[in-house]
């Protein structure tokens, strides 16, 4: 996916820039990058991140990059920030979203005067590169950040820097959250609440969907009123989102006891104890825990020295491998014992079934699985969670593949509805190809009310196809 930070100070803001990028790590693997804006005009770095971590590799632009406005990102994909020159002026721009109509607006662009774009390795057009083209359509940069948001299918959150101060603005359904913080001379924009913390900032507010403001170290200024409506990612809760952030005013760590507690309501299992595929799975576990009464256990460790996160290959084979490397088993706490795991979600199936297998290698009598969301049905149409191409990717989906190979009718609606029986049907399957114990997901109305806010303002496509 993708996370952004941007400092705008009346002193130097590359030690701010630097740290609250870094604490962006978490949301992508491949590219990272930042811009400065000092006395010396633009500077920019970008590095890859796939086989070392931000702070390794852009130690040395931290001592030689300086300014007082800075926006830095870490991506999935594209490199960015990318510096830009154009009848608006000089300016950086970084982005997190997804583009499902790129052809369509590559053409309208092309028509429009435009004559050329850099493709990236790949073949691939850098989608930061294709938003500020749509941008440089308009007269000022207001109304073109709006048309961008306007046209483009699927999402986009904008960071734009001038001379000037730096240009923020929330996808117009708010997807992804933008956060303020403000300290003595300094405001800062972040995508997590809590990175710029422990920088001394404290949080000022959330942008709402749509919105457009400037900040500079004087203050922050809305040039466009945010929208009524509004649609954020439930899974940042549920998984993607830093346990110690918060979004809307929700917590994500204390979403994820509720997640667990609502989890155990439900539940009639019995095992000896209740544990979490760390680290996400681990505070959807400790809800159930303290909801069941249930102890909690770690049986399994994440080795993490020298396996970050930020470390995991772009191939699913490989890090379907590395996953595997980083459990270490405490046989202790496993050998002739009942185990009831909770991991985030159930994707591809893959890497919980080894971890299932994993488990009773070591010695487990029983393994209950328990997802902290409903099934996955759907592949996501507004954010880049992954770079998976087809929705057969989803271990729900195959299922249903196979029931059609049977001569079954399969309408997708019957399956994301817990009182069915072919949602029944499809859980007994998964849980059978995965060889677990028992299977039960989280109903998708008790995951809403885990997190707190009003259904209308959550996006849940992902498991109902709703939109």
């Amino acid at each position: 996916m993708g996370g952004f930070f941007g400092v705008a100070s009346k002193k130097d803001c590359l030690f701010d820039l630097f740290f609250g990028t870094d604490y962006h790590s978490h949301l992508g693997t491949r590219r990272a990058g930042l811009a400065v804006y000092g006395e010396k005009g633009f500077d920019r770095a970008i590095h890859n991140i796939e086989n070392a971590p931000f702070r390794t590799k852009f130690d040395k632009d931290l001592n030689e990059m300086k300014g007082y406005l800075g926006i830095g990102c870490i991506s999935d994909y594209e490199p960015q920030p990318l510096i830009v020159r154009s009848h608006h002026g000089t300016y950086a721009i970084e982005t997190v979203g997804k583009i499902n109509n790129t052809d369509k607006i590559v053409e309208q662009v092309f028509r429009s005067g435009h004559s050329h774009f850099l493709e990236m390795s790949g073949g691939d057009i850098n989608a930061t590169e294709l938003v500020a083209a749509i941008i440089n359509q308009k007269e000022n940069l207001v109304d073109g950040i709006r048309y961008a948001q306007e046209i483009i299918d699927g999402s986009m959150t904008i960071l734009l820097m001038t001379a000037k101060g730096i240009y923020a603005a929330r996808d117009r359904m708010g997807r992804t959250p933008v956060a303020l913080g403000k300290k003595e001379d300094a405001y800062c924009i972040s995508f997590e609440s809590f990175a710029y913390l422990n920088l001394g900032y404290t949080g000022e507010r959330e942008l709402g969907p749509g919105e457009v403001v400037i900040v500079t170290p004087e203050g922050v200024h809305t040039l466009a009123a945010p929208g009524k409506d509004m649609k954020i990612c439930t899974f940042l809760w549920v998984y993607y989102g830093y346990p110690s952030s918060s979004y809307e005013g929700i917590s994500v760590e204390k979403m994820r006891y509720n997640c667990g507690s609502l989890l155990a309501k439900r539940d009639d299992a019995q095992p000896d104890i209740v544990a979490g595929v760390p680290d996400s799975g681990t505070p959807h576990a400790i809800g159930y825990s303290n909801e069941s009464g249930i102890p909690f256990s770690r049986p399994f460790i994440k080795y993490t020295p020298t396996w970050p996160r930020s470390f995991m290959p772009t191939i699913q084979s490989q890090r379907n491998l590395i996953a595997k490397m980083k459990l270490i088993p405490v046989h202790d706490l496993i050998q002739d014992k009942s185990l009831l795991l909770i991991d985030d979600s159930i994707v591809r199936g893959t890497q919980l079934r080894e971890t299932t297998e994993f488990l009773y290698q070591s010695g487990a009598k029983e393994v209950h699985i328990r997802p902290a969301c409903p099934p996955l049905l759907y592949g996501c149409k507004y954010l880049n969670f992954s770079r998976s191409t087809s929705e057969m990717d989803l271990i729900t989906r195959r299922v249903l593949k196979d029931l059609e190979r049977e001569g079954r009718f399969t309408r997708l609606e019957a399956y994301s509805d817990p009182e069915t029986e072919e949602y029944g049907e499809m859980l007994e399957r998964i849980r059978k190809q995965l060889n677990f114990t028992s299977l039960r997901y989280h109903r998708l109305d008790d995951m809403m009310e885990s997190v707190g806010i009003e259904r209308c303002k959550l996006c849940t496509y992902c498991w109902d196809g709703k939109e």
